[in-house]
């Protein structure tokens, strides 16, 4: 059994590096960490010859997922992929607080049925104390809100969905 202390370790460096897969091997055990981009890692860990089993698990910091054993199910994250399927994820450049106004009584920079552009502002991420707009980054139609005001969101983390124009 890998140790959840060196585990977690392994997460971590994988977020502040940017990785999106993991692969260590020695000659007792294997231990393999996937990231989709924006997801939840998947951890597969093989001691001696058995057959990986495949865990979710629980860290601090920026990834949390259910922990869950046996063969892959389809997962509600799989299903809320098909539900998905041809809009854009806007997603955080940065781990923050994010702010969906520019002020308590301003209206929102976007929402669903907005209209956006590549530099069309679509909320702040405050970071140390530092307001950052964060920029749509591409044309379309935002169709889903996935944050809420003073959500902390990590890196990566998807904020809205826009149906490309």
């Amino acid at each position: 059994m890998i140790d959840i202390r060196k585990l977690k370790e392994l997460v971590r460096l994988m977020v502040e590096n940017e990785l999106t897969e993991l692969d260590l091997k020695d000659k007792d055990e294997q231990v393999l960490v996937r990231r989709p981009t924006g997801g939840l890692p998947e951890v597969a860990h093989s001691a001696g010859a058995s057959q990986p089993a495949r865990d979710s698990v629980p860290t601090a910091g920026p990834v949390a997922a259910a922990v869950s054993r046996g063969a892959p199910s389809k997962s509600p994250a799989a299903s809320a992929a098909d539900d998905e399927s041809g809009l854009v994820a806007i997603e955080s450049p940065m781990v923050g607080t994010c702010y969906p106004t520019s002020g308590p009584d301003k209206p929102a920079f976007v929402t669903v049925g907005s209209i956006v552009g590549p530099d069309t502002v679509v909320c702040l991420l405050e970071a140390m104390k530092i307001f950052n707009e964060i920029k749509a980054e591409q044309s379309g139609t935002i169709v889903k809100v996935l944050v809420k005001s003073g959500q902390a969101v990590e890196f990566g983390q998807k904020l809205f969905l826009v149906r490309p124009s």
